[in-house]
């Protein structure tokens, strides 16, 4: 929980400071740069207790001298004096929640038991943006699959789950026969 704190606070400075300097999305395609390249080896280096910090950020300036932006350099250079670079992967994480939230995009985890086509995904996604509170927001779509749904789809936004599951109904046909609704009433 710690991690996240620090996480939200070092992505909000980083988020302030590109909109301050009107640079979000050369800041955004850096941040997506580094979320690429730090969930191998260089996510061992940098969380590595045994390698010193200048060594670190050495090794992390010789990949990203020249490939990110001076501003986004400079901000992870402050990271790493400050001791800070195993929450790297975290940092990343809020600072593009903080950007979904800045441009108004939801991400809509989308499960369905076999791989559903673009048609499909637009459709649902069209879907959704008739309703009142998606009508203004874009959608990011992260596709699952589990077969156990049996057809149809999990969609959640948010908090929100909506279930279109054929696994869903088949349970709601067995509870209206377990509590045998319809034989009460005729009595």
């Amino acid at each position: 929980m710690r991690n996240t704190r620090v996480a939200r606070r070092y992505a909000k400075a980083l988020m302030d400071i590109a909109v301050e300097t009107n640079q979000v999305e050369t800041v955004k395609k850096d941040v997506d740069l580094l979320k690429v390249a730090t969930t191998g080896e260089l996510d061992l280096v940098l969380k590595s207790p045994i390698i010193r910090q200048d060594k670190k950020q050495a090794i992390f300036s010789a990949i990203f001298e020249g490939k990110v932006s001076q501003l986004t350099s400079m901000f992870f250079s402050l990271l790493f004096e400050k001791g800070r670079e195993i929450v790297l992967p975290e940092i990343l994480d809020a600072f593009n929640a903080a950007y979904r939230k800045m441009k108004g995009i939801e991400i809509l985890e989308l499960t369905t038991a076999v791989a559903v086509s673009d048609e499909v995904k637009a459709s649902i996604v069209d879907n959704f943006k008739k309703m009142p509170e998606y009508s203004a927001n874009t959608f990011e779509v992260k596709e699952k699959l589990d077969e156990s749904i049996l057809g149809g789809f999990l969609a959640q936004i948010g908090d929100k789950l909506y279930d279109a599951s054929i696994r869903n109904d088949l349970q709601a046909i067995k509870k209206q026969f377990v509590e045998n609704m319809y034989i009460q009433k005729i009595r």
